[in-house]
C-alpha cells in the first residue's frame, strides 16, 4: 500500500530555513536530471541550513517558545508513554461521574521493570481529535480520575509520572457546576500527603490551575521549549491593556520559559530538546525523558515516604518567597 509523507507544518520564524532546505532540493534535483556534479554546493548549503537552524532555534522569543509548545506535532503524553514504557493499561473514569474524560489520560505500566502509574493531558492530533480531547482541557471528572490513579499508586507503593501540557482547565459553564475548582483544590491538598515518589514534566503547556492539579510533585521538569503559566498570554494581554493582540508582550513579562523559571527556583530540571524541538526527533526527546526519570527515580527512591513528603512541602514553602529591604533611619 503507497503512503504518502506528511506535509511540514511551519512556525512563522522557520519560513527562511524551509525556503534554504527547499532550494537545497530544487539544486539535488536539477543537478540528478542534468547528470552535474553540485555536491560542494549542496554541502556548502546544508552545512548553513544547520547553522540557521541553530541560530533559531537557541535565540527564540517567549512567544516563539509558545508556538513551538502548541505545535500540532510535539510529542503528547500518549506518544511518551509509549516510547517509554514496556507495559501500558489505560484506566478509565473517575468513579462518580459514569463518564471518562478524555483530556486526562493515565494507568499502570512498567518503566524500566517497575510498576508505575503514568497520567497527563492529551491533546489531539487534529481538529477532530481536538475536539474529542476538548483541546487538552481536562473537566472535573478528569482530575478525579487522575487522583484516583495516584491514591491507587500510593496504596499499592507505585511511583508517579505526571506529563503537563494543557492550556488550562476546561472553563466551561457545566465544568463549574461539576465543580472544578474543588476538584483541582483536592488534587493540590491530597498530593502533598501522598507517599511515593511524584516526578512531573511540562511537555508542553503548562497553564493555569489546570496544570497544577497534577503538577505538585518532588521533581519539576520542563522541556527546552515548554512553557508554564499562571495565564496564558492572549489572556494577559486582554485582562491588562484590554487587547490580546499584545499578546508577545504579556509572554516576555509573564517570565514563562524553562529558563526564567529555572532562575526563580521553580523548576528543578531542564531537558535539552533536539534541534527543531521535540517533534523534529520524538524518539531523542523520549530517551532525554527517559533517562532524567530513571536517574530521578533512582535518587528519590533513596529516601523514605516521610521524608519525600516532608520535602515536598518545603519545596513548595519556598517558592515566591521574598525579601524587603527598608532604608535605615538615621
Amino acid at each position: 500500500m503507497a503512503t504518502t509523507e506528511r506535509k511540514p507544518i511551519l512556525l512563522d520564524f522557520e519560513k527562511p530555513l524551509a525556503e534554504l532546505e527547499a532550494r537545497i532540493s530544487q539544486i539535488r534535483e536539477l543537478a540528478e536530471v542534468n547528470s552535474v556534479d553540485v555536491s560542494d554546493q549542496i554541502h556548502q548549503l546544508e552545512s548553513r541550513a544547520q547553522q540557521l537552524r541553530q541560530e533559531i532555534f537557541t535565540s527564540l522569543s517567549p512567544a516563539q517558545r509558545i508556538q513551538v509548545a502548541r505545535h500540532p506535532r510535539r510529542p503528547s503524553t500518549l506518544d511518551y508513554i509509549q516510547a517509554i514504557s514496556e507495559e501500558w493499561i489505560e484506566l478509565h473514569g473517575d468513579r462518580r461521574s459514569g463518564k471518562d474524560d478524555p483530556a486526562m489520560v493515565g494507568g499502570i505500566a512498567r518503566f524500566e521493570g517497575r510498576p508505575v502509574v503514568m497520567l497527563g493531558h492529551q491533546k489531539g492530533r487534529d481538529t477532530k481529535d481536538n475536539v474529542t480531547r476538548n483541546f487538552g482541557m481536562a473537566a472535573p471528572g478528569g482530575y478525579r480520575k487522575a487522583m484516583r490513579l495516584m491514591e491507587h499508586a500510593d496504596r499499592f507503593g507505585m511511583p508517579i509520572f505526571t506529563f503537563i501540557d494543557t492550556p488550562g482547565a476546561w472553563p466551561g459553564m457545566e465544568a463549574e457546576q461539576m465543580g472544578q475548582g474543588e476538584a483541582i483544590a483536592y488534587n493540590l491538598r491530597e498530593m502533598f500527603r501522598l507517599e511515593v515518589p511524584i516526578l512531573c514534566t511540562v511537555i508542553g503547556e503548562g497553564g493555569s490551575g489546570g496544570a497544577l492539579g497534577v503538577g505538585v510533585g518532588d521533581h519539576l521538569m520542563m522541556f527546552e521549549h515548554s512553557v508554564y503559566y499562571v495565564a496564558s498570554p492572549e489572556a494577559c494581554a486582554a485582562i491588562l491593556w484590554k487587547d490580546a493582540a499584545r499578546a508577545n508582550q504579556a509572554a516576555e513579562a509573564l517570565k514563562i520559559t524553562a529558563w526564567d523559571l529555572k532562575q526563580v527556583g521553580i523548576l528543578d530540571q531542564l531537558l535539552p530538546e533536539p534541534i527543531g524541538g521535540a517533534h523534529a526527533d520524538p524518539l531523542m526527546a523520549a530517551e532525554t525523558l527517559q533517562q532524567a526519570l530513571s536517574q530521578n527515580l533512582a535518587r528519590l527512591l533513596q529516601m523514605s515516604g516521610d521524608q519525600r513528603r516532608d520535602r515536598r512541602y518545603e519545596k513548595f514553602r519556598q517558592i515566591g518567597e521574598f525579601t524587603e529591604q527598608t532604608e535605615a533611619h538615621i
